[in-house]
This record gives structure tokens, C-alpha cells and sequence, in this order.
């Protein structure tokens, strides 16, 4: 698959007029037809949401536009969760998907109406003892251990995760839910991450409806929705296929109605927690070239770093990157790209080919949309950059400013040196 940037040289010529590089830049177009195409593929059942994963991309600009498709937020944290309660999202469109949980953090999920997906059995107890209740509504986090395969293939290691509860846990939980007063459940499962084939959901759907139908005749428990999660992943590689995500909806489909309807359970409604597919592909950082070194390797040194997209350093991630401007010249120059970090991890690329690059050529970073601006932190005292919308008429929206040092200081506000620095 060819990986074209939904950016130009000129265009980025024009905009960093406005914002200096690096920035995260978002493509709105891509974004909604994305929407779209997944509300269609799951339109067959009629209580079907989306939730997005708002750890992926933490911006109410972004999520205003998911919501124009019927998306709710999956939140995995107390600011998560007050950024989808101040944006308007009704409880019943949020998610809470925590683990090892503060008291304050449930009782907050409680109080704006949120739907509580539990991780561990011990927090039933655990939830009860902080609100002084159960909810109507639970969901619970299962984790079958093992390994999770596709057709004797596997794709990721559920026994070696901290999530969820075991098989033997979902049964006695379900009783004892049920047993102080909690009338709906939902299902909920994470078995593996990224995966760029369309039997995922299929597989992991015929897995959790299997669950379901034994957990309705062994506890009489209604189970009211079944959530998919996340796991649908993108191509970062040029060589990968993208999913086709109405392809999976079909697959989903017939699942449903092989095990589910002829259990007289075709009401149960079925939830997604989908970031990556949502976003990655929509999102480029986009940095410019700002040195060269000739040592040991050929280095182009790049004015964003790790802050601004972490995946390359923390686990090695591929990225595909574009220099803008000389799309159609040939790749026959290695370099590793890098950022300015005290880390020699501090690198977008190693031994990449790309065309001849000039200090002064501006880059984009393909498959940032998503854990790419969320995941930044402040190490080395670096400042996160700033978001920037792509929308439909060509137009640029500034939808988060850059950090400035007045905001990195903000915190020693009660110290004397803070007033020497002259903010």
C-alpha cells in the first residue's frame, strides 16, 4: 500500500507561517469517511456504539467530530472522564475502563452516570464499599488466559496481561452481581493489540458470545451489551493491507446470528472501544530538519523528539515518514532520524531510506493521530507541541496551543524563584 501524506510542501510553507514546526496536524475528511464507514459496518445491530478511546487522542475537537457518527468516550482515567462529563457526553455514552482504580476515580464514574466496565473481581467489594452501592448497569473485563490465536496463529499473550477477570471469576461474579442488585452486565474483552486482519473481531466475537450464552443459563444474568474493545489496528508499514472494516462487521454479524439470536439473546448490544483505527492514520507530526551529521552514520536531526511521539523510542514502532516536497525522487539515501533527547533511543527512524534531505526540508510522520500526542511527556524540560485541524474546506484550526515554559514552571507557583522567572 503507497503512503501518501494528506499534507504538501506548500501547504506546510504556508501554515508555519502560523505555527512553527513540529506540530500534530489532523485530517478531517479522513476522519469523518472513517466514521462513517464504521457506523455502517456495525449498523445491522440497533444498539451499536462506539466508544472512543479517548487515551488515544485526548482532544474534545476530535471527539466533537466523532460524535457527529454517534460516538461515546471510553475514559481510563478521572481527567478522561471530567473532559467527556464538561463536553455535554451523557453518562450513558461513557465507558470507564480503568484498572487498579482510586475509590475517588469509581465514585466519580458513579456520580456523572458513567457505565463501570470493573477490571478484577475484588473490585465489586472494592466499588460497593466506596459508593454504598452496585450499579443497575456493570460490565466486566475478561481475560480467558493463554494465548489468543487466528487459525493456529498467534497474535498476542492474554495470560502475561494484568487485565481482567479469569473464566471461573466471570461466573461468580455475574451470581454475586446479580445477587446484590445489579439488573443489566456487559462483557468485555482486550486480547490483542493492533491487529491488522479482519478476523480479529470475528474471533474475539465468537469467543465472548460463547461466554455469554453459558453466563445467561448458568446465572440467569441479562447480559445487555458485549464490548469488542479495541485491537483493530492500522498498516504502519507500506507492505500492510489495511483492515476493511465492513468486512469485520460482517464477520461480527454472522457470528451474532450463529450463537447469540438462537440463544434468544439478539438484543444484546454490541460496543467497540476502538483509538488507533479511529485516528492513527489520520494524524501526521510534522517536523522540519534542522542539522546533519556525518559520523558513524548519516544523522538528520529534526525539531520534534520522543515528547512528541514516543512509540519509535519506547518500543521500537516503525513509522513511516515522508519528505514533503521530493515524493517522487528516489530513496537511496540511508539515515537514522533523530530527535534532540539526552536518549540515544531519541530516534524516528534507523538506517531509513529516504530521498537526499536538506537541512531546511520538512517531514511528516505518518500514523500520529493516535498515542502519538497523548503519550508525550516533558523530559529534558521539552515543551509538547501544538494540535493543529486540517478541515474539509482546506482551512487550519489551532485546536491546542503549544506548551509554553510559563506552562512547564506552572506547577512551583508556590515558590519564590517562580516570580523570578517573570511570568
Amino acid at each position: 500500500m503507497e503512503k501518501k501524506a494528506f499534507v504538501t510542501k506548500e501547504m506546510i510553507e504556508e501554515i508555519t507561517k502560523t505555527y512553527p514546526t513540529p506540530f500534530h496536524i489532523y485530517d478531517e475528511k479522513g476522519i469523518r469517511e472513517n466514521a462513517k464507514a464504521l457506523k455502517e459496518a456495525f449498523a445491522w445491530n440497533k444498539g451499536y456504539r462506539e466508544f472512543f478511546a479517548v487515551k488515544a487522542t485526548p482532544n474534545p475537537f476530535i471527539i466533537n467530530i466523532l460524535r457527529d457518527y454517534g460516538c461515546g468516550t471510553d475514559c481510563a482515567s478521572l481527567t478522561e472522564l471530567m473532559l467527556s462529563h464538561a463536553m455535554g457526553i451523557p453518562g450513558e455514552e461513557i465507558m470507564f475502563s480503568s484498572n487498579d482504580t482510586p475509590a475517588s476515580e469509581f465514585a466519580y464514574a458513579a456520580k456523572i452516570g458513567a457505565t463501570i466496565n470493573l477490571d478484577d473481581f475484588t473490585h465489586i467489594q472494592f466499588l460497593e464499599d466506596t459508593i454504598g452501592y452496585l450499579p443497575k448497569t456493570l460490565s466486566c473485563r475478561y481475560n480467558p488466559g493463554g494465548y489468543f490465536a487466528i487459525a493456529n496463529s498467534i497474535m498476542d499473550n492474554p495470560g502475561d496481561a494484568k487485565y481482567g477477570f479469569t473464566t471461573e471469576q466471570m461466573f461468580e461474579g455475574f451470581k454475586l452481581m446479580k445477587s446484590k442488585g445489579v439488573e443489566n452486565f456487559g462483557i468485555h474483552a482486550f486480547l490483542a493489540s493492533n491487529t491488522v486482519t479482519n478476523d480479529y473481531y470475528p474471533t474475539l466475537a465468537k469467543q465472548l458470545f460463547e461466554l455469554a450464552v453459558k453466563l445467561k443459563e448458568e446465572t440467569g444474568a441479562h447480559i445487555a451489551f458485549i464490548n469488542l474493545s479495541g485491537g483493530v489496528g492500522v498498516p504502519y508499514r507500506p507492505d500492510q493491507e489495511p483492515n476493511d472494516i465492513r468486512v469485520i462487521g460482517e464477520g461480527v454479524r454472522k457470528v451474532y446470528e450463529e450463537i447469540l439470536v438462537p440463544a434468544g439473546m439478539g438484543d444484546v448490544k454490541i460496543y467497540t472501544e476502538l483509538g488507533r483505527f479511529m485516528l492513527a492514520p489520520f494524524g501526521h507530526l510534522v517536523t522540519k530538519v534542522i542539522h546533519e551529521k556525518h559520523t558513524h552514520k548519516e544523522y538528520l536531526g529534526v525539531d520534534a523528539c520522543a515528547v512528541n511521539l514516543m512509540r519509535p523510542a519506547m518500543y521500537g514502532a516503525y513509522h513511516h515518514i515522508t519528505v514533503l516536497g521530493k515524493e517522487n525522487e528516489p530513496c537511496d539515501h540511508k539515515y537514522d532520524v533523530t530527535g534532540s533527547l539526552c536518549e540515544n533511543n531519541d530516534k524516528f527512524a534507523i538506517d531509513r531510506m529516504l530521498p537526499k534531505v536538506e537541512i531546511g526540508d520538512y517531514i511528516a510522520i505518518h500514523e500520529a493521530g493516535a498515542h502519538g500526542y497523548s503519550m508525550g511527556y516533558n523530559y529534558n524540560g521539552k515543551l509538547k507541541s501544538a494540535e493543529l485541524l486540517l478541515k474539509e474546506d482546506g482551512s487550519v484550526q489551532l485546536i491546542r496551543r503549544a506548551e509554553t515554559p510559563k506552562d512547564y514552571f506552572a506547577t512551583f507557583d508556590q515558590f519564590e524563584f517562580y516570580k523570578k522567572l517573570g511570568f
